[in-house]
């Protein structure tokens, strides 16, 4: 591979990085407008749903332990596949939960596979920087703050008008594109 063409490669992977790291707060953003749904759909308890959420959490943090061994086995790039597809998926998982039981297991996912997502986009995000010799971690997590902003701001207005189901439909179909595009372009280990 030539210069012209591993500068060309490093460009890409960085920019789909970027799409990565959208998704993932367009995801986590998303979640938010859910809540007061899930909280009388679900017909549960603050406490009840407190500890839902505390089940998002553990999701992530088991997730994110086990993803480092994952990493330095198959490279951030194949983790990250999968966790970020996997991912797309969670909020649809979680909005479709019929019962506080189901919506335990949903949450456990959904935070898993965010948390997983987390950890290899970040693992990611330091390959792109060693290939580009400049730093990109600070405008990685801009872009999923943009992600996140977006998500809020219009999952609230799409679960007002279209109801929450369609509201996760259309979050995980566009989160799903972009990361199918996406992962396509992500740079492996050297």
């Amino acid at each position: 591979m030539n210069a012209s063409t591993a500068k060309l490669t490093a460009i890409r992977g960085r920019w789909a990085l970027a799409a990565i790291f959208l998704a993932n707060g367009f995801l986590t953003g998303s979640w938010a407008p859910q809540i007061p749904v899930f909280l009388t759909r679900l017909e549960i308890s603050k406490f009840t749903l407190g500890l839902l959420i505390l089940l998002f959490g553990v999701g992530a943090v088991v997730a994110m332990t086990w993803c480092g061994h994952l990493i330095s086995r198959h490279g951030s790039r194949t983790v990250l596949r999968w966790f970020a597809l996997c991912g797309s998926l969670g909020l649809m998982v979680v909005a479709l939960a019929p019962d506080v039981p189901l919506a335990a297991a949903a949450m456990i996912i959904f935070g898993g596979s965010i948390g997983g997502m987390d950890v290899a986009m970040n693992a990611n995000a330091v390959v792109v920087e060693r290939r580009l010799s400049r730093a990109v971690m600070s405008s990685s997590h801009g872009f999923w703050s943009l992600g996140g902003f977006a998500g809020g701001g219009l999952g609230g207005f799409a679960i007002q008008h279209y109801g929450h189901l369609v509201h996760a439909a259309a979050v995980t179909a566009f989160a799903f594109a972009v990361i199918a595009v996406a992962v396509r372009y992500l740079l492996a280990e050297d």
